[in-house]
């Protein structure tokens, strides 16, 4: 099969590899459209540590089951499932035990400790995979499959209030799918970004303001997530919080973070959470929501040939909302 492959930090690779095959609890997946995540550029880039070389990148994949291995019997042959970026938790240790299986030292991930969605075929375990809301096309659903939920936990991780103002900083695909479920769920959104282009799309999916990402925002918030990888936003993000706002980093990557200072900064009980994957009930819940509210996905399609060029687009901001690759 076709796939791309990272080697050496800063390369994506195209390679001829073979056909996996499921093993025990594991379903074969023909990928049908892989979205393009920036933790995929992480990966490509050297900034996520390598866990397994070389590797197939990729975990935002919607794909059509085509064979199971012993003991996967869940999903039939020829449905269509979602491979996402949490692959395997233990089951045993207190994190697990507890619902907070994200944080379980055991976890693996497709695309960093398994072949991802950069191919023409990949596997998944059978209880990590979703079945799909109706009513999307494939290019408009991949991104749902990191993006949007790892969007959505930091939206419930930034405790904003019924009908609340929240910041968004940084604006491409996991925050263009949050600011909508904020949105529907009656929140007033600000977005706050570099790039002109998404501010222009942030308004026109209903948000009340749209400006530079170091400006103020026009009223005090009560949440803010942080979705850019950029530490010198965190100072800036937690100045416009209002006393009792909580400010929620999404990112799995982030340069240095400025000093702060306690009393501009955090004082008055501001708080400020990283967020660290997701669970499983994070996407089934993201799923659900996405089933209601009839999100607008925006997508920049490339074809699987150029997966090389979407990734050098997304690190220069080029991509307006999230980019997928297309069988």
């Amino acid at each position: 099969m076709r796939a791309w492959t990272v080697r050496t930090p800063g390369r994506l690779d195209p390679a001829e590899l073979p056909v996996p095959r499921p093993a025990a609890g594991e379903l074969l997946v023909r990928v049908r459209a892989c979205g393009v995540c920036r933790t995929d550029l992480h990966v490509r880039d050297g900034e996520l540590p390598p866990h397994r070389t070389p590797v197939v990148p990729g975990h935002e994949v919607v794909g059509e089951v085509v064979a199971a291995g012993p003991g996967a019997a869940g999903h039939a042959v020829g449905a269509r499932v979602g491979v996402p970026w949490l692959r395997h938790t233990c089951g045993r240790c207190r994190f697990c035990r507890g619902g907070r299986e994200n944080l379980c030292p055991h976890s693996r991930y497709t695309g960093w400790d398994a072949d991802g969605g950069y191919a023409e075929y990949t596997t998944v375990p059978e209880a990590y995979a979703y079945p799909l809301p109706e009513g999307y096309p494939d290019t408009a659903l991949a991104p749902l499959l990191c993006a949007g939920i790892i969007g959505y936990r930091a939206l419930r991780r930034a405790d904003l209030p019924p009908h609340g103002r929240l910041g968004i900083y940084g604006f491409g695909g996991s925050a263009h799918l949050t600011a909508q479920v904020a949105l529907a769920e009656g929140a007033t959104v600000h977005v706050l970004t570099r790039s002109a282009s998404a501010r222009r799309l942030a308004l026109d999916l209903g948000a009340a303001s749209a400006a530079d990402a170091y400006a103020a925002p026009p009223e005090p918030l009560d949440s803010a997530i942080l979705f850019a990888p950029v530490g010198d936003l965190v100072p800036t993000a937690l100045t416009a919080l209002d006393a009792g706002g909580t400010l929620s980093i999404a990112g799995i990557h982030l340069s240095g973070i400025p000093a702060l200072d306690y009393e501009r900064h955090l004082f008055h009980e501001r708080t400020l959470r990283s967020v660290t994957a997701n669970t499983r009930d994070d996407g089934r819940a993201f799923l659900a929501a996405a089933r209601a509210h009839a999100l607008r996905t925006t997508v920049t399609p490339y074809p699987f040939e150029q997966a090389d060029r979407a990734l050098d687009d997304l690190a220069a901001d080029r991509v307006n909302g999230a980019a997928v690759l297309v069988m």
